[in-house]
C-alpha cells in the first residue's frame, strides 16, 4: 500500500474521522479483547478467528459508513449536492 503525505487540511479531517470511527467500533474491538481473554493459548484460532473476522469485517463496514456520512454532512454544510443513494 502506498501512503501519501498529507496536506494540514487533510491530516485534519483524518483525525476527526479517526475519533468517529473510534467511537463506532469501541464496542467491536472489545468484544474482540473479549473473546481472546477467555481462549486458552491454543484455542485463539479456528472458530475464535473466524469469529474476530467477522466482528473486523463489521467494523470496516462501520468505518466505511463513518466516512461515507463525514462527506455527506460536508457536502450538505456547503450547499452542495447530496451524494447519490446506494442501491
Amino acid at each position: 500500500m502506498i501512503w501519501t503525505e498529507l496536506s494540514a487540511e487533510q491530516e485534519g479531517e483524518a483525525q476527526r474521522l479517526a475519533e468517529v470511527i473510534r467511537a463506532a467500533t469501541e464496542d467491536d474491538f472489545l468484544r474482540i479483547a473479549r473473546l481472546l481473554v477467555t481462549r486458552q493459548e491454543g484455542d485463539v484460532f479456528g472458530q475464535a478467528e473466524f469469529t474476530i473476522r467477522d466482528i473486523l469485517l463489521r467494523a470496516g463496514a462501520k468505518a466505511y459508513q463513518a466516512h461515507l456520512g463525514e462527506k455527506k454532512t460536508r457536502l450538505a454544510n456547503l450547499g452542495g449536492e447530496r451524494a447519490p443513494q446506494a442501491g
